[in-house]
Formats: structure tokens, C-alpha cells, sequence
């Protein structure tokens, strides 16, 4: 008994450490824990891309629904702007997820981990030019539905995708973070209903445990963060990490 303990610890302790480190980079950027999160288990570690997409947006549940609670309680939701995402956020979420779980994953990891690479140069390129100059947000709707069907299809990207596009549209920062949060809880709990209708749910929970874990743990540290550190640097270092691994993984997918 002791022996079995052991290496249930061992088997899931590197997911505690993939949600660990990603919920640091996402509590102190207000993104990229699902794009880190898929990165590290797609590229490093090897799970099929529907596997992690999944196990992310089930972790997501209970990261995106207490950031929605704090949010709320802040005041910092824009219930017109949040019903206006809502229904294309969650209608793009549930075809990338059906889209990712009907073909074969040697065939979808190069073109997932090809996205990767671009977010990772688009952030990049954003920490470089941060802060970018604001206009009045008008695409709304469309915003929503892409960046559902890609943080589904690609294991994360709503945050970076649509966060990012709402202010560059000229959305006032507090209100654009609150409301994009909130509504990634529905997002995240559409796109996992969806992914366990296909999946099944016993390949999913062991490793989501773990990254559950590391996530919470990490969630305190990751907001003191977000006070010390310049998002521009955290974004340079988040946009290097994200080409680097991405890339590799692509290498070894490509021609391993």
C-alpha cells in the first residue's frame, strides 16, 4: 500500500508542476495558463493534443470560476460586453473541441503546436511593443467565437486572443479583464462536457488532479506578482518560453 501511494505521487507530480508554474505566469499576466499548460503537455511531455486540451479546461472550472466570483465581487464585469461574448465564446469552444477530438492526434499535434509557436511570437511581439494604443472596441462577437474554437482546438489562447484584441480595441482594462475571465468559466465548463462526451472521463482525471493542484497552490504567489513584476518583461519571458518549447515539440513532431 505504501508502494502504490508513492507512485500515485510520483505519477501525477509533474502536472502539479506544469499548473504550478502556469498559474504563476497566468496570475501575474492575467493569461496564458491554458497556451503554458498545453505547451509544456503536448511538446514535453507527449499527451495527445484532445487529452490535454481537455484535462486544461477541466482545471480551468475551478480557476476561471473563482476569478469569475473575485471579479464579480469587485464590480469589474461588463454584463453587456459579457453576454456578447457568452454565446460565440461557447459555440467556437464546443467545435474546436469536436473538431480536436475527431482526428487522429499524430496528424493534429503539428498543427497545434504550430499555433503555439504563433501565440508565442504574438506575445512576444506584444511585450515588446507594450502597451499597445487603444481604439474603441468594435468586434465583439466574431472575437469571442475564434478565440472559443481555437483555445479549444489549441488548449488555451482565449485569454491572450481576446483579452489582448479588447483592449487593443480600446476597452477599459479593468472591465475588459473581469468580464473575459468570468465568461472562461462557461467557456472552460462547455469545452470539458464536451471533451468527456468524447473522450471519456477516466483519462482525465488522474493528471487533472495534479494540475488542479499546482494551480491552487500557485494562485496566492501569482497574484503578489502580478505587484513586483512589469507584465512587458513577463510577456517577453512568457513569448520566449512559448517559441522555444513549441518549436522543439514541432521539430520532434515534424521529423522525429
Amino acid at each position: 500500500m505504501p508502494e502504490l501511494a508513492t507512485f500515485d505521487i510520483a505519477a501525477i507530480l509533474p502536472f502539479v508542476l506544469i499548473g504550478f508554474a502556469a498559474q504563476l505566469v497566468d496570475g501575474a499576466l492575467g493569461m496564458a495558463f491554458g497556451v503554458i499548460c498545453n505547451t509544456l503537455l503536448v511538446a514535453v511531455l507527449g499527451v495527445p493534443p484532445a487529452t490535454a486540451s481537455a484535462r486544461i479546461h477541466i482545471v480551468e472550472i475551478f480557476t476561471t470560476g473563482a476569478s469569475g466570483l473575485s471579479h464579480l465581487f469587485h464590480r469589474n464585469i461588463d454584463w453587456p460586453l459579457f453576454l456578447r461574448l457568452l454565446v460565440p465564446g461557447v459555440i467556437g469552444g464546443v467545435l474546436g473541441a469536436y473538431l480536436l477530438t475527431s482526428l487522429d492526434a499524430d496528424i493534429v499535434k503539428p498543427f497545434v503546436l504550430g499555433y503555439l509557436v504563433l501565440i508565442g511570437v504574438w506575445l512576444l511581439v506584444r511585450g515588446i511593443l507594450y502597451p499597445p494604443k487603444f481604439k474603441r472596441p468594435t468586434v465583439i462577437a466574431p472575437l469571442g467565437l475564434v478565440g472559443g474554437f481555437l483555445d479549444a482546438a489549441g488548449g488555451g489562447g482565449w485569454g491572450p486572443i481576446v483579452t489582448s484584441n479588447l483592449l487593443v480595441q480600446g476597452g477599459e482594462p479593468r472591465k475588459v479583464v473581469g468580464t473575459v475571465n468570468s465568461v472562461e468559466f462557461f467557456l472552460a465548463l462547455s469545452v470539458s462536457a464536451a471533451f468527456i462526451w468524447h473522450l471519456g472521463f477516466e483519462d482525465i482525471v488522474g493528471p487533472t488532479l495534479g494540475l488542479i493542484i499546482g494551480g491552487v497552490i500557485a494562485a496566492p504567489a501569482g497574484a503578489m506578482m502580478a505587484k513586483r513584476f512589469s507584465p512587458k518583461l513577463m510577456l517577453v519571458v512568457v513569448g520566449v518560453v512559448l517559441i522555444a518549447t513549441s518549436a522543439f515539440g514541432l521539430y520532434r513532431a515534424l521529423f522525429a
